[in-house]
């Protein structure tokens, strides 16, 4: 792959070509089968793409996958760029590649917007070649409609409200699965860590048609064949979609449907506050498990968390489950979940799960424990990231904060009371919903996380601190913004043993009595 790489770096003579993890979807969570950059780096990470140059590879992640990407490439070919909290992919690209030069980037990979931000940058030239020959997703499916009284509000209702956004003569293009799934009200199970189907749709005043893969022809000319404006966000189109409309590309001044799946109907956050009572179920039944087996390693607790969630009605989980053990646990995604790796007195777990139940939503909830007897560090540890959760959780909700605010006030604190060796190198939280990763909203130090938390808005906060000798501590619970107060959907106990009572302020201590401590 990487000798096919460099041939059209030589042909089309280029400096440097972008090679991606995602797929013409632009999903986060791509299958490794259709993953380009997992081809070429080895590097199994959810996030994070690769530059080849005429005699370097460079992988880029940030703080979540630093410790991942060293342990799974070959160091001789890739270097891994560490990407620090703030930092952003084309910034550090400008370290490493000068402006102006000739760059190759696969414009079914990436979004329109992404493909102009480089625009500004560099002289960028279409390489349609993929690397990698994707597998078809069309095979296997099993796509199922969701109960209203789950979602709240039928796909009629919702593509009545897109239209009222767009005339007769005009259409939406939306090619975003979550989008998409949305607003049909359509899920899919039968891929692993999904509940989105693979579709793109044209919605005109007068239709909704969805198109597979395998329907590309007609979609291409179905989209070809609109007379009028086609409404279209760069963010979420890549940009050889885009180039199909690109002389009648109209705009709405916000990501209508993003907004919509942002907002939670009173109905989607009943279902959901059910779906992570399950959630809290199974997460305590392997919380027990542990507890009362000895000789488990991580890879048993990993089968045993999937047996507990399908127990309580899961249809998937939302991602690879993390059941990291001492060191690993320092990897914040870490996904081995070895068989080698054996519980014993003294070991933290950290687990970080999540499931689909029936109305296709993501749950997410991490928790922390210690077989035995936890020492001095592992509780102030523990106690320290848990002080930042409550202060987090209890933020003075105003009507123009942002998850910005609460990430930079969440950090000062961590920065206040230092542990050495241990650092929080990643965003607060997340938005959930369809994706266990949604947007809006956001809740870290970047641009993105300047948006308002409104009324409805589903996210996790889940502070951490890590240290890649020692181990990792990550307390998450998923909450909803509600009447000027977060609320929690998580339940799940805290573990009184690893408190240091000591460190908490009385009111700290009066926060957490909102909790169950076990």
């Amino acid at each position: 792959m990487l000798n096919r790489i460099r041939e059209i770096l030589s042909q089309k003579k280029l400096e440097g070509i972008l090679i991606n993890s995602t797929n013409e979807f632009l999903v986060e969570y791509n299958s490794l089968e259709e993953n380009s950059r997992y081809a070429l780096t080895g590097f199994s990470g959810s996030t994070g793409d690769a530059v080849v140059t005429k005699d370097k590879v460079y992988l880029f992640v940030d703080g979540r996958y630093h410790i991942q990407a060293d342990n799974e490439v070959n160091s001789k070919i890739v270097t891994v760029v560490k990407l620090q909290a703030g930092d952003t992919f084309l910034a550090k690209l400008k370290e490493l590649l000068p402006e102006k030069v000739r760059f190759g980037i696969v414009p079914q990979k990436n979004s329109q917007s992404r493909i102009e931000e480089f625009q500004k940058h560099y002289n960028i030239v279409y390489c349609e070649e993929d690397f990698y020959s994707p597998v078809s997703s069309d095979i296997n499916e099993n796509i199922e409609e969701v109960d209203v009284k789950l979602c709240g509000l039928s796909s009629i209702d919702k593509l009545g409200i897109l239209r009222r956004y767009f005339t007769d003569k005009n259409a939406v293009l939306v090619t975003n699965p979550e989008e998409v799934s949305y607003l049909f009200n359509l899920r899919d199970f039968s891929m692993p860590y999904s509940s989105k189907i693979m579709r793109r749709a044209i919605i005109t005043m007068n239709s909704a048609k969805l198109y597979s893969r395998k329907d590309y022809g007609k979609y291409k000319k179905d989209l070809l064949d609109i007379k009028g404006k086609v409404f279209v966000e760069k963010k979420t189109v890549n940009g050889r979609d885009y180039a199909l409309v690109k002389d009648k590309a109209a705009y709405f001044e916000e990501n209508i449907i993003a907004n919509m799946k942002a907002h939670k109907t009173e109905e989607e956050l009943e279902h959901y506050r059910d779906c992570f009572k399950r959630t809290d179920k199974a997460v305590r039944a392997i919380r027990d498990y542990i507890m009362n087996n000895d000789n488990i390693s991580e890879y048993d607790i990993d089968i045993q968390l999937e047996k507990e969630f399908r127990k309580y009605g899961a249809k998937g989980l939302s991602f690879k489950s993390i059941v990291a053990k001492d060191k690993n646990s320092a990897l914040a995604h870490y996904s081995k979940s070895s068989k080698d790796e054996i519980i014993k007195d003294g070991s933290l777990i950290l687990i970080d799960c999540g499931a689909y139940y029936e109305g296709g939503l993501a749950t997410d909830i991490t928790r922390v424990f210690v077989k035995g007897k936890p020492n001095d560090l592992q509780k102030k540890v523990y106690t320290t990231v848990l002080k930042a959760f409550l202060n987090a959780y209890n933020t003075k909700i105003t009507s123009n904060i942002t998850g910005h605010d609460i990430d930079s006030k969440t950090r000062n604190l961590l920065d206040k009371t230092p542990i050495e060796g241990f650092v929080f190198n990643h965003g607060l939280g997340h938005g959930i919903g369809i994706s266990v990763h949604e947007y809006p909203p956001n809740l870290s130090i970047n641009e993105l996380a300047k948006v308002k938390l409104e009324d409805n808005m589903c996210f996790t906060i889940e502070p951490g601190l890590y240290n890649k000798d020692c181990f990792g501590v990550r307390l998450e619970n998923s909450c909803y913004l509600k009447n000027g107060k977060i609320h929690s959907f998580v339940h799940m106990n805290y573990e009184n043993k690893l408190i240091n009572y000591d460190m908490l302020s009385e009111q700290e201590k009066d926060w957490l009595s909102e909790f169950e401590v076990v």
